[in-house]
């Protein structure tokens, strides 16, 4: 393989320190809402008529333990319905919410702000009386695929000898504009949370139909530009779609598969012809530079294919048996906008929970294997039965815990909880108003029974390659998604957070320097239920029966 060199990282630096909030300043955003110009959360390719997708009848029967351990799960074929269900399950709408007057769909993938910059592009295979070979993107909206591309059955063959099985490509992309009319600057950072967040819930989902995925690490961010027609697609000024990633996917008995696409599959990508155009999602658009300038520093070269192996974990702790069907856990998925502050939860449940988020070889989300672990959980824990209210830390990766104590605060007792988890107590205490308080002052964090800081291995993963800063919020994003999941497992609900104040985080750990940083906050308890939304089927506007 031809390798590109890096791009300098002193750019993505400035980034980070110039979009964190402090508490005598925010990063800059718009100041207000321009709601003429809010940009539409659907996009569409005009040109070549849809191929409907059917919804399911039936939910597949996979249990929420299966989710995560995929032995029970069976292979199932690469037709309409079974991609179909794919997407319904992992990048379709969930419901609608309504008020009088206004109405609002939601998604099983969660967004910052319901904004939605993520897209979801597929190289599919031949389904008979359907579609031939070629390039789709996904339309959540109107539960379809788009046509962008034909392939030969040639190219198509040579793709699956390739990855030696069958299977599919599924690309992710994000559109920076829907984030920064609202977010401005830091909105760089949250498009990528969201990444995190859909890959998880492909992944998830892949485990429904007995399939799995795996990261193509080795690609380039052009290369992926041309397998998905980015490179010859006419973009409205301002809403480019940035190539993230792209994924095979692959039935789940088959063990592994290569990480990169050969030269002469590539060069057969740049010869297709491309159509389709892209809807404009908004009439103007405010330039934020600083995010096309953190763009350019991140851009990810071709490297080498590379394995990812994670520390051996114990088997998954649970004590309590959770044999609840999957799908309608992940159809439910919602943001909670209020806790109750009285409320808790058991030991058991909160282990439970964080010990999802460990990355285990051959365990869904992480064996994407998108990186190696670099993110931790810094807990303030509010109301946990058995637990002292006060801060710890949950270690992801055993080989940080030195470094980590050795950067922190050197007072903090680092008294270890459960030889079964890697759960740390740093400091007895109500730790409900720093909470709410580093969170941006949103209550939100301090009525929870417990919220979370993702802490990154930062300064030396960016470093080495700058477009790991990208993949730094992807994973947190995953984590995220894992929390989400495992709170409506457990019959209660959570919230990301992405407005935060970074530095007092910081100095509340003792953190000196740009080493660690946090990233990403989440927060779980029990939800308080606002009756005054009523919801509707997702698909409802549609008219479709299910077919």
């Amino acid at each position: 393989m031809n390798m590109v060199s890096f791009k300098d990282t002193t750019t993505i630096f400035e980034y980070h320190e110039r979009t964190k909030h402090r508490y005598d300043r925010f990063a800059k955003s718009p100041g207000h809402m321009d709601w003429t110009n809010q940009p539409d959360p659907f996009r569409h390719y005009d040109g070549k008529p849809p191929v409907k997708l059917p919804l399911l009848d039936n939910d597949p029967a996979a249990l929420y333990p299966d989710l995560y351990l995929l032995e029970n799960t069976q292979p199932s074929s690469f037709n309409l319905k079974n991609i179909a269900g794919f997407l319904e399950l992992s990048l379709g709408l969930s419901a609608w919410k309504t008020i009088p007057g206004s109405r609002w769909p939601l998604r099983i993938n969660p967004s910052s702000g319901n904004l939605h910059p993520t897209e979801c592009h597929l190289v599919v295979p031949a389904v008979k009386n359907f579609f031939r070979p070629g390039v789709y993107h996904y339309n959540p909206f109107s539960h379809c695929l788009e046509p962008r591309a034909k392939l030969s059955e040639k190219i198509w063959q040579d793709l699956e000898n390739h990855f030696q099985t069958s299977g599919f490509l599924l690309g992710l992309s994000s559109v920076f504009w829907r984030e920064s009319w609202k977010y401005g600057e830091r909105a760089f950072r949250y498009c990528h949370l969201d990444v995190g967040h859909a890959l998880a819930c492909v992944r998830f989902s892949a485990t429904l139909f007995g399939w799995k995925l795996i990261f193509l690490n080795a690609l380039s961010d052009e290369q992926i530009e041309t397998i998905l027609g980015f490179s010859k697609t006419q973009w409205p000024p301002g809403e480019k779609e940035h190539p993230d990633l792209l994924c095979y996917v692959f039935p789940v008995d088959k063990k592994n598969v290569p990480r990169y696409i050969p030269d002469n599959l590539l060069q057969c990508f740049s010869t297709i012809d491309f159509f389709g155009v892209p809807n404009p999602l908004s009439q103007e658009h405010v330039n934020w530079e600083i995010i096309d300038h953190a763009a350019s520093q991140t851009v990810k070269p071709q490297t080498e294919p590379v394995e990812i192996k994670f520390d051996k974990h114990q088997p998954f702790v649970d004590t309590l048996t959770l044999e609840l069907p999957a799908a309608p856990i992940i159809r439910q998925r919602r943001s909670a906008q209020q806790f109750d502050p009285t409320a808790s939860i058991s030991c058991e449940q909160f282990f439970s929970i964080l010990d999802k988020t460990l990355p285990r070889n051959g365990c869904a989300p992480f064996d994407v294997e998108l990186t190696s672990p670099v993110a931790h959980l810094l807990l303030f824990v509010h109301h946990v039965t058995g637990l002292d209210p006060g801060l710890y830390f949950f270690i992801r990766y055993s080989d940080d815990i030195d470094e980590l104590k050795y950067r922190c605060k050197p007072e903090f007792l680092w008294t270890k909880i459960n030889h079964n988890v890697p759960l740390f107590l740093l400091e007895k205490g109500n730790f409900r108003k720093e909470a709410a308080r580093v969170s941006c002052c949103q209550d939100i964090a301090g009525d929870s029974c417990f919220s979370v800081g993702m802490i990154v291995n930062f300064k030396e993963t960016v470093n080495n390659a700058a477009y790991t800063y990208r993949q730094l919020f992807w994973e947190t994003g995953m984590i995220g998604q894992v929390l989400y999941l495992g709170a409506e497992a457990h019959g209660i609900r959570g919230t990301g957070i992405g407005c935060f104040f970074d530095d007092p985080v910081h100095h509340l750990l003792g953190f000196k320097d740009n080493r660690y940083q946090s990233l990403y906050h989440f927060t779980i308890g029990k939800p308080i239920i606002d009756h005054r939304l009523k919801t509707l089927p997702p698909y409802y506007h549609l008219n479709r029966k299910k077919e």
